[in-house]
């Protein structure tokens, strides 16, 4: 005997009796549907292609660097060489050079690596006055 049955968006909350719950179930399993809008497809679609608004990639296939971005992924995904993506290298470095043109938005690691070593952090300038207040 079921009781009460509720929609909200895709998830469907039913209410069942104990009596239901000591019955066999008779529940059919549905196919994903991959038309779904709350299904989140991830960076492979079922096709194999990729996914360009997956969040995994975050965002840096719309960015100005976008096309370069794509094509070096691109050519990695569908690499078919012994060494993936070993013949992807010219696409890889025409992005490098067009993120090295927007620091802001891609910092490289040295970058903030050399910016953390010159720059003094505030414990050592407290401590040098400290310590010449002390002598």
């Amino acid at each position: 005997m079921l009781l009460f049955l509720s929609a909200s968006g895709k998830d469907r909350i039913i209410f069942v009796t104990k009596e239901d719950h000591e019955a066999p179930s008779n529940a059919e399993l549905i196919a994903d549907d991959p038309n779904d809008p709350y299904e989140d497809p991830g960076l492979i679609l079922p096709n194999g292609d990729i996914n360009w608004n997956c969040p995994c990639l975050g965002g840096m296939a719309s960015g100005p660097c976008g096309s370069q971005f794509k094509e070096a992924f691109s050519c990695f995904h569908y690499s078919k060489e012994e060494i993936k993506g070993s013949e992807c290298i010219d696409q890889f470095r025409s992005m490098q050079k067009c993120m090295q043109k927007f620091p802001d938005l891609y910092p490289q690691e040295e970058d903030k690596e050399s910016t953390s070593q010159t720059e003094p952090s505030p414990v050592s300038d407290s401590a040098d006055k400290t310590k010449s207040s002390f002598y």
